[in-house]
């Protein structure tokens, strides 16, 4: 992949002379009209070879281009509070918003190569790491995201030059380190490990541009070129961008049995025996949430049910067996102005927990597959790599050590008829009824289809779901906790 890039590429004093100007005009004015449509964000990737260049490339970005619509962001090794999180969770809190340019100097692939190079990580690791920056840079461009990846290259030759070049004038001379002459070293590993990395990441959505970096002026125009061109193009397409399913729509069942209908609603506990259940499980739950095995991990609880399903008393019994400095609970509606402008899973990432932390999640990452879905707000094509896209989300976060519940509280159609009516009646409950909740009423047969849908292709070894039949709410809300204590009973 850097045949090509080794060669001496060069451009005339005189030529960038007569180009730079123009260059800056049309980066300039497809920056505002990026500014002005806001139907997309623009991320740049900067990696490369040491003395490529990538820095300078970088500071001429933001000299070219307007500074409060361009942002960027140079990675180092993660912080306290990053590595108690997944490995990818720095990164999302960076990404840029619609209308903006983000630029990462550094980023999700420095480590992995970097540790496969100094030989603190196997082939395969490296590999799984590469697959995950696959999914996951395939989801932000399924989410609209422009992403351009640029690898600047030296050759060997090229390099020892450069560094020789900076070491020599005491202006530049602070640049050069005795890491970077440690790195020389392994150039030839860097550049076998790179290249790897570069070919099975190279997409069609996302492809690595290499630009040589050896001449100044050649690799300026190049990389603003390259960068004018891809925006030119975007903005040029506009809405017509189409948006395409990567699956096969779920398949209708021919003869009616869906899994919610094959639950046994009637199940009930008494009143003295829901008590004493009650006080045993909250006081273990007690015990275990302030564990040292526990809090080794993060602990995460995702809510989903019908309305009036018993979400809100549920997740009361589960905190009042909590300290409160230790949980976070997290309700979801529509979303903000500012998270509509973030691919979809961003306003969800940036609540994960670190390790010690719980999380309760009143309604969820699932809305995409549920109400977005039946209601229309977002395409088929959106909900259908919703299922895979959610799928990876779990993984990252059971990697890192989260502990995940996942509960879908159901009631028949009858009963939330009859709690809704209660509701009517009961002042401090009024509240909790809306005009919207009845509308959704009409569209049960749409929802329980989505609800089983979403078991069927979210519900993994991993991070399964757990039914609870919550026509009986101390029925429902004794499951709950047993679920979680035999849980962490087994950490």
């Amino acid at each position: 992949m850097f045949e090509s890039a080794d060669l001496d590429h060069k451009v005339s004093k005189e030529e960038y002379k007569r180009e730079e100007p123009k260059l800056r005009e049309a980066l300039l004015n497809a920056q505002f009209d990026l500014g002005a449509q806001k139907d997309f964000a623009v991320l740049i990737i900067i990696g490369g070879v040491d003395g490529a260049g990538k820095g300078e490339t970088v500071n001429l970005l933001n000299e070219w281009m307007d500074p409060r619509h361009i942002v960027t962001y140079a990675f180092g090794p993660p912080s306290d509070e990053e590595a108690a999180r997944p490995p990818m969770w720095r990164f999302w809190r960076a990404l840029p918003p619609r209308g903006k340019i983000g630029v990462f100097f550094g980023s999700w692939y420095t480590e992995p190569i970097v540790n496969r190079v100094l030989g603190k990580c196997t082939d395969n690791d490296l590999q799984k790491y590469l697959d995950e920056i696959f999914r996951h840079e395939k989801m932000l461009v399924d989410e609209g995201v422009l992403l351009l990846k640029f690898w600047f290259n030296l050759s060997k030759d090229q390099q020892r030059k450069r560094l020789k070049a900076l070491e020599s004038d005491p202006k530049t001379k602070w640049r050069v380190t005795k890491e970077d002459w440690r790195r020389f070293k392994v150039y030839d590993r860097f550049r076998e490990i790179s290249e790897h990395a570069l070919r099975e990441t190279s997409t069609a959505g996302a492809p690595w541009i290499v630009v040589p970096g050896a001449d100044p002026r050649f690799r300026s125009l190049t990389a603003g070129r390259i960068l004018l061109e891809a925006l030119k193009k975007r903005l040029a397409e506009g809405e017509r961008r189409e948006k395409r399913a990567d699956a096969v729509p779920p398949m209708p069942q021919l003869d009616n049995l869906r899994l919610l209908r094959s639950l046994d609603m009637t199940q009930r506990l008494e009143k003295k025996r829901y008590e004493k259940l009650l006080e045993r499980y909250q006081g273990e739950l007690n015990v275990y949430s302030r564990s040292k095995k526990v809090r080794k991990h993060s602990v995460i609880l995702v809510f989903e049910g019908w309305d009036a399903g018993g979400k809100g008393s549920a997740v009361r019994r589960i905190t009042s067996a909590l300290d409160a400095r230790q949980y976070r609970i997290v309700p979801i509606a529509a979303p903000t102005e500012e998270e509509r402008a973030q691919p979809y899973l961003w306003r969800f990432w940036r609540h994960v927990p670190g390790l010690g932390g719980i999380t309760i999640f009143d309604r969820s990452w699932y809305g995409r597959v549920l109400v977005e879905r039946v209601e229309g707000f977002c395409s088929q094509a959106d909900w259908m790599r919703a299922y895979s896209e959610i799928n990876d989300f779990e993984e990252q976060l059971v990697q890192n050590g989260a502990v995940m519940f996942k509960y879908w509280l159901h009631i028949t159609k009858d009963e939330q008829l009859r709690r809704f009516k209660e509701r009517q009646k009961t002042s401090f409950k009024r509240f909790k009824i809306t005009d919207e909740d009845w509308r959704n009423r009409d569209k049960w047969a749409d929802y329980e289809a989505a609800v089983c849908d979403m078991v069927d292709r979210t519900s993994t070894e991993i991070s399964p779901w757990t039914i609870v039949e919550a026509q009986d709410k101390p029925f429902a809300r004794i499951k709950l906790l047993k679920s979680l204590v035999e849980k962490f009973r087994t950490l």
